[in-house]
């Protein structure tokens, strides 16, 4: 049955070609469709793998957790399931990118061009993106991540923190598991493709 589906076993049968931000609207949108119908929960994402479970975050990772913002009842929406990759540790949280701030197709564009930042080529435990939002922010290339730019608190962090493996980044930008709050994910989307232009 599709909602016992081990999420590691969606990994690896759906692991997605880093190239495929050269895919058409039309492929991702056939894909999400494909990956909504697996049953993928943020709880099963959390349950999956306890090896995954992380109590601290390093930037330049990549992790999914459950959140409760602080200010949630004057924000117009937020996500309480991140997908970050956090680039800078600040007294009580982290500044992060949250790639479900975008469409699909977005995310893997975005993600082909952060590539340029990783230490090495492995896509191993080792592999991980080096840059600051100094780095990339007046790059024009970059503009699709001004509206994934998030602040988190510890204190707000309702979970352990799921690192995912760089071999599955890519897939795991393809998961189907983003929990706005306040807006429809499409208003969201939206919002975000006028910021980032």
């Amino acid at each position: 049955m599709a909602n016992n589906t081990p999420i590691q076993d969606i990994f690896e049968k759906y692991r997605f070609d880093r190239n495929i931000s050269k895919k058409s609207t039309a492929w991702f949108q056939q894909q999400a469709l494909l990956l909504s119908k697996k049953g993928i929960t943020p709880n099963k994402m959390l349950k999956n793998d306890p090896s995954a479970a992380k109590t601290t975050i390093i930037p330049g990772n990549m992790y999914m957790f459950m959140y409760d913002a602080k200010n949630k009842d004057t924000l117009p929406y937020w996500d309480k399931f991140p997908l970050v990759f956090p680039f800078k540790a600040v007294k009580g949280g982290f500044y992060g990118l949250n790639l479900h701030y975008l469409p699909y197709r977005l995310r893997a564009i975005l993600m082909d061009r952060l590539l340029q930042f990783s230490n090495n080529s492995k896509f191993d435990e080792s592999t991980k993106l080096r840059y600051s939002w100094d780095l990339i922010s007046s790059a024009s290339k970059f503009s699709l991540a001004k509206p994934c730019v998030k602040h988190y608190l510890l204190d707000h962090v309702k979970s352990p923190f799921v690192k995912i493996h760089s071999a599955d980044w890519t897939t795991a930008l393809m998961l189907p598991v983003e929990r706005f709050v306040g807006a429809s994910t499409s208003a969201v989307w939206n919002d975000s493709k006028k910021a980032g232009r």
